[in-house]
């Protein structure tokens, strides 16, 4: 049956949907590609609720433009051009990391361990900006500062916190750089440090999905084999220097060699350093306090 553009109705492109991606993602997959897709699209995130409802030309453009990027390989957040992040929804494009659902276990984990604001947040490789935006949200009075080393990114977490009308002072920093001790430095009060930082051995690139491998930023991705936690002792050194008791730093990690990152926050000068699980039960998070 011939189509044209504003005449489509739900269910036609919604069986377009699972017959262009059922061969590569599976019945799983596909509705939830399919069920998020129609949601952020058009608000209807069940389409077979109304499957005789007229797309407009508008509604079918948006639908068909996210179903050609996802079949030709991009992830679907990227196709959409947001995520939902800890209740804000955050833009993204292939200059930032996607946020996992483990970062949004860290955010939690740190809300839970602050009975009152910290008096400084700074979270290192910022990227979209999804941590320094939630506990800025989360502890509204505390000063929040977001640093990172591309100028994409710091650009992209300017828009996402204009748009959830949330402050937070952005900058330009190399995490393995001098200048990462004087963005640390100042303040009167508790200081938090935390980051994810790029954790993933450049070996495990040839076991990765390839939707993960094309498409995000390799900066924010991989580290050396030779030196897996090379960024966490560059942060914890730093950290270390210009942190007093009560403060604390919070790392993200990966799985292998949380342990010893870890090991580096102790050796760092840290009197109390917890490794802690992630929901799937697999070692993720570093806490360390002075």
């Amino acid at each position: 049956m011939a189509t044209f553009p504003g005449k489509v109705m739900v269910h036609l492109l919604a069986e377009e949907y699972r017959g262009a991606l059922l061969p590569a993602h599976g019945p799983v997959e596909t509705r939830a590609i399919l069920r998020r897709a129609f949601a952020e699209c058009i608000g209807l995130a069940a389409p077979e609720l109304d499957p005789q409802r007229l797309l407009t030309a508008q509604e079918e453009g948006a639908l068909r433009h996210v179903l050609d990027r996802v079949v030709a390989g991009m992830p679907l957040q990227y196709a959409l051009g947001r995520v939902h992040f800890h209740g804000l929804e955050l833009a993204v494009s292939p200059d930032v990391l996607i946020p996992r659902p483990e970062t949004e276990e860290l955010v939690d984990r740190i809300i839970r361990a602050w009975p009152t604001a910290p008096y400084r947040i700074v979270d290192i490789g910022t990227g979209s900006g999804c941590i320094a935006l939630a506990l800025k949200k989360a502890f509204p009075e505390a000063e929040v500062f977001g640093l990172d080393i591309s100028e994409p990114c710091l650009a992209l977490a300017r828009g996402n916190a204009t748009a959830n009308g949330l402050d937070v002072d952005w900058r330009l920093c190399d995490a393995l750089g001098p200048d990462l001790a004087a963005a640390l430095e100042g303040g009167e009060g508790p200081l938090l440090v935390v980051s994810n930082p790029p954790y993933v051995p450049r070996s495990e690139s040839a076991g990765m999905q390839l939707q993960v491998l094309w498409h995000e930023p390799h900066l924010a991705l991989f580290v050396d084999d030779g030196d897996p936690q090379l960024f966490y002792r560059s942060i914890a050194v730093a950290a270390g220097r210009c942190m007093r008791p009560g403060d604390q730093l919070w790392f993200e990690a990966h799985y292998r060699h949380a342990a010893g990152s870890a090991e580096v926050a102790r050796g760092a000068g840290f009197a109390t350093v917890e490794l802690l699980q992630d929901i799937s039960g697999n070692p993720r998070f570093i806490h360390a306090a002075k």
